[in-house]
């Protein structure tokens, strides 16, 4: 039976203590609340369905996501933990003052609403977020539930993130370049100061690698006899090896020729040192902006030199399976993301077909 006391300031404090189970209080404004929730908890401990809510209760979204931030993230490659910081910042933005119990379906609903419907820069104009953008926030989310019940032991009834609709995966990009556009990307990058810029856009063009691949490369890695280079540490996991064309690997051995790489790193590609001393991945955001203007490029990723590579792998003849070894695509439904041909090169193959 629990026990239902006022208390000094005034609210009313109900206790129960039920062989099997943990003390529980909680304060309430009234008496009749007291009682009522004490019935209620006392019942659903009798059917064994009680979760203990107060730390679900006390504990924010931004105090958990720091933790996850501080537990979790770090078991992760180096390019999740920084995707995991940047998508922390719009959830800690949004909805970091709700306690986890307190962060119901419709609230995560309406986040996702507001974040697909962008939030106002400054000049007050609202930027879109895309779908897979949100898919992804939505993503860290969900898993922070997960880890905050199976592992902290924090007493939620479900994960409301699981309960909501997510956006719908995006179309995928089929931006190629044109004959123009790549004659002027590749003069704007050979006119960059640092060679190793260059060096690195030939590169994904050639070979299709994603910039964290190429980034991470090692000197160990690259194989100039076989021309190929082994990469341990890919988006899937999967470890695979990389056959290099001729202009490919000219452009390795130009990069392990560079006579400015210093002793204590064997990156291919390397950055200046850190402040502990250490250097990392070369890294260009700046001269890739820089250089997308000077080459007149329109909405032209980076990563979109990789969608190309692999186009050209497929128009150059090469099976589909020949092409998932050397991109590492592990379904066929996602190289086709990245295989859009250009009509106007198929029907020179269609002439030979049909006479």
């Amino acid at each position: 039976m629990a026990t239902i006391v006022k208390t000094p300031s005034g609210t009313w404090k109900a206790l129960i203590r039920k062989t099997g189970w943990p003390a529980t209080a909680k304060t309430f404004r009234t008496k009749r609340d007291a009682e009522d929730w004490a019935r209620r908890t006392e019942d659903e401990m009798v059917r064994g369905m009680y979760i203990h809510r107060a730390p679900a209760e006390r504990m924010t979204l931004e105090a958990a996501l720091k933790r996850y931030l501080r537990e979790v993230t770090p078991t992760k490659r180096a390019s999740t933990q920084i995707g995991e910081h940047k998508k922390s910042q719009a959830l800690i933005k949004h909805l970091g003052k709700y306690s986890l119990a307190g962060l119901s379906a419709d609230i995560v609903a309406q986040y996702r609403d507001t974040r697909l419907a962008g939030d106002e820069n400054a000049d007050g104009k609202r930027v879109p977020r895309s779908n897979n953008t949100v898919r992804l926030e939505l993503a860290l989310l969900g898993h922070l539930f997960t880890i905050a019940i199976k592992e902290w032991g924090i007493g939620l009834p479900f994960n409301p993130v699981s309960n909501i609709r997510r956006p719908a995966p995006g179309a995928g990009r089929n931006r190629r370049l044109t004959p123009a556009e790549n004659k002027r990307l590749l003069t704007a990058v050979d006119a960059y100061s640092n060679p190793m810029f260059s060096w690195i856009v030939r590169i994904a063009l050639e070979t299709g690698m994603r910039l964290s691949e190429i980034a991470g490369v090692r000197v160990g890695q690259v194989d100039m006899q076989k021309r190929v280079v082994r990469l341990e540490h890919t988006k899937n996991s999967s470890p695979r090896t990389v056959p290099l064309t001729r202009a490919a690997t000219s452009t390795f051995q130009a990069a392990l020729d560079n006579p400015l790489r210093p002793p204590e790193t064997d990156l291919v590609f390397f950055g200046e040192p850190g402040r502990d001393g250490v250097r990392r991945p070369y890294l260009f955001d700046k001269a890739w902006n820089d250089t997308k203007k000077a080459a007149d490029l329109v909405d032209f990723r980076f990563h979109d030199l990789r969608h190309e590579a692999v186009s050209r792998l497929v128009e150059a003849g090469l099976s589909d399976q020949e092409v998932s070894a050397i991109s590492g695509h592990k379904s066929m439904q996602m190289l086709k993301r990245y295989t859009h041909l250009r009509a106007e090169d198929l029907v020179g193959k269609l002439d030979k077909l049909y006479g």
